[in-house]
């Protein structure tokens, strides 16, 4: 036995000079917490679960519909969107789920929070005027702005990392697409340009690239451009519907939702697509991933 383990261990060492001259590396671990929405309990709430999958556990537990988690910068606190008083809200909870508080009050449906790098302010959807517009507010719900301001359908609002820009998508020019916008709503400008929907911008945290949703290919996947919407590629391409991407906070992985086996489940892979695997698996629909900080 002592022999084979030598053995092993010599030609271990023997294949390390070829693996560092051909500049392989491990991939890096999934570290920290991804919280969800998942409705395996009979309806929608809020889950956080460790990066690899494991220690899923509920956050919220109440007979509304929780969903759209969002991790605030620090990471000791989860905006998120709830119908528990009779239409949508913005609300936001301590990490472990403990006190939830309602920030937005309006008979219309306000949805998809969104924290500023710094973590005064929050983005979200609100059709408070008519339609769809994307909204900030400070963290503590008071004075609340509309950015967008048009007949459009303005969603998903998404802060990039140093807080100047906002992505967001609309479908002011015919078909939904991906647009960036000063943090004021000044200078909102057109970064994808197809005939199918482009929707749910994602930015990284290095800054350098947005994820988002495109059906351009007959099924939604996951894509990935650079922040000024050039090298445009198709990152999960599958027959199923990939959807909703959240960055690693080292940029180096996605999650994402996916029913390719099914019934909707969290994915993750790296950031250039590969090693792609489910991290849930509960038979239920889970979804909405949020990377934390």
């Amino acid at each position: 036995m002592k022999r084979a383990v030598i053995i092993c261990a010599v030609a271990i060492l023997a294949l390390l000079p070829i693996v560092l001259a051909c500049g392989c590396q491990a991939p890096a671990p999934l570290t920290g917490k991804i919280a969800f929405v998942s409705n395996r309990d009979g309806n929608y709430e809020i889950y956080v679960m460790a990066a690899d999958g494991s220690n899923q556990t509920r956050l919220t537990d109440n007979p509304a519909e929780d969903t759209m988690p969002a991790w605030s910068p620090d990471g000791s606190r989860l905006a998120f969107s709830s119908n528990r008083d009779g239409n949508y809200e913005i609300y936001v909870m301590a990490a472990d789920g403990s006190n939830q508080t309602r920030l937005t009050d309006n008979p219309a449906e306000d949805k998809m929070p969104a924290w500023s790098p710094d973590g005064s302010r929050l983005a979200f959807n609100s059709d408070r005027d008519g339609n769809w517009e994307v909204y900030v507010m400070a963290a503590d719900g008071s004075n609340q702005l509309n950015l967008t301001d048009n007949s459009a359908w303005d969603t998903a609002p998404a802060w990039s990392p140093d807080g100047s820009r906002l992505a967001f998508n609309s479908d002011r020019d015919g078909d939904f697409e991906i647009y960036v916008m000063a943090a004021d709503g000044s200078n909102q400008t057109r970064l994808t340009n197809d005939l199918e929907w482009d929707t749910v911008p994602a930015w990284s945290p290095d800054g350098s690239r947005l994820a988002f949703n495109s059906d351009r290919d007959g099924d939604f996947e996951i894509y990935v451009m650079d922040t000024d919407g050039s090298n445009q590629r198709n990152l999960t391409d599958n027959s199923d519907w990939d959807t909703m991407p959240a960055w690693s906070p080292d940029s180096s992985y996605l999650a994402f939702g996916s029913d390719r086996g099914g019934d909707t489940e969290v994915y993750v892979m790296g950031a250039d697509g590969s090693n792609q695997r489910n991290l849930t698996n509960s038979h239920g629909w889970d979804a909405d991933p949020a990377w934390a900080p």
